[in-house]
């Protein structure tokens, strides 16, 4: 079975990489997995501010609400 994970390019400041190259260090990742588990945990907390969001149809994604 193919890994079906996206590749992507990402460009980024070299003062952030070290940061991220140390914390992914602290917690045994590879720097990949530590940007992944850092989007995961963003992602996993918009969900959760969205749920607690007075509006009913707050989206999932990133795509725009619909305007009835």
């Amino acid at each position: 079975m193919a890994d079906e994970r996206k590749a992507f390019l990402l460009r980024t400041d070299p003062l952030l990489w070290r940061e991220i190259e140390k914390w992914s260090a602290d917690e045994l990742r590879s720097v990949n997995g530590q940007i992944e588990f850092i989007l995961r945990e963003a992602v996993r907390r918009r969900r959760q501010s969205f749920r607690g969001a007075e509006t009913p149809e707050a989206p999932d994604s990133g795509a725009p609400a619909s305007e009835a």
